[in-house]
């Protein structure tokens, strides 16, 4: 008898149920496969967090999400799931969640290697490369989707079947992907010298060297655009200018010092790349809604 795949609600409670069992608790967990993890929260978050988000799907199958990038704001549930296909810093907050029942997600960390792998097997890289579009997204869910990582959360319970059929898997879930309506910008991102490829590596040097003097010439250099070029593709893949993604990488850091490491402001605003420690306070109040003394009081009294 061939499989029948079971109804979309019968596929999200089942995978709620194995994260249930996989995590226990609040917090981020880490699983034995390294591309998998989970979140979970037992009750709205009551500030949305900053952070980055690396490239990704995240699948909510308990409560919702909102992610705002830039201006856009992304609400997702266990309707629809959300992909990043390159590194972005994002506001994110747990809009659903209760003590019965909590907020659930399941994290797949994408591999630019194995997406590039793909592109390179598939039909559909013959297909014309339209221009580079948001690198953060919502699709439908879908049975086939949710079959797919049910079979990868169930690989946990034979820890001996994780490294051979894990990475099959996985495979499957971005082929899903790839093929979705939104698939085209993981599609660049596995193209050699494609403009979404450049993109991205323009990206990681803005991770790497955040706290060094932005220079568009020299970064469009490095990744073989110009600087007009990467400046347009750079913002629709983004929502942001380099410079915004920068300061955005910066504050993001300067906080998490703050936090971690007790340095003070002005500390802080030196170690990530400010000059001017009246600047640092004026844009990190901008974009956290509070100097940088008072939002560090008021994040260790939550």
């Amino acid at each position: 008898m061939p499989h029948t795949p079971p109804p979309l609600g019968d596929c999200v409670h089942e995978l709620a149920g194995l994260i249930e069992r996989s995590t226990g608790k609040d917090g981020f967990h880490t699983t034995a496969i390294p591309a998998l993890n989970f979140s979970r929260l037992s009750a709205p978050m009551e500030l949305p967090m900053r952070g980055v988000q690396e490239a990704a799907l995240c699948l909510i199958v308990q409560g919702a999400k909102r992610a705002i990038l830039a201006d856009e704001v992304y609400d997702y549930d266990a309707s629809r799931f959300v992909v990043a296909s390159v590194d972005l810093p994002v506001t994110g907050q747990v809009t659903e969640a209760s003590a019965d029942a909590p907020y659930l997600c399941l994290i797949l960390k994408l591999s630019a290697a194995t997406i590039a792998e793909m592109v390179t097997e598939a039909e559909s890289a013959k297909a014309p490369l339209p221009p580079p579009s948001r690198g953060l997204f919502l699709q439908p869910s879908s049975v086939e989707m949710l079959d797919a990582a049910i079979r990868l959360v169930k690989l946990l319970d034979t820890p001996r079947d994780i490294p051979l059929l894990a990475p099959l898997v996985e495979r499957e879930i971005l082929y899903r992907v790839l093929c979705s309506p939104q698939g085209a910008m993981l599609r660049h991102i596995g193209i050699a010298d494609s403009q979404g490829q450049r993109v991205a590596k323009a990206i990681h040097w803005l991770r790497e060297h955040y706290a060094k003097p932005l220079r568009i010439d020299h970064i469009a250099r490095e990744v073989h655009m110009s600087a007009s070029a990467l400046h347009h593709h750079f913002k629709a893949v983004t929502a942001m200018s380099p410079l915004q993604y920068q300061k955005q990488l910066r504050l993001q850091e300067a906080r998490r010092l703050m936090l971690s490491e007790v340095l003070d402001a002005a500390s802080a605003g030196h170690r990530v790349g400010y000059e001017s420690p009246s600047q640092f306070s004026r844009e990190y109040s901008r974009m956290f809604g509070a100097p940088p003394v008072r939002d560090v009081e008021r994040l260790r009294n939550l």
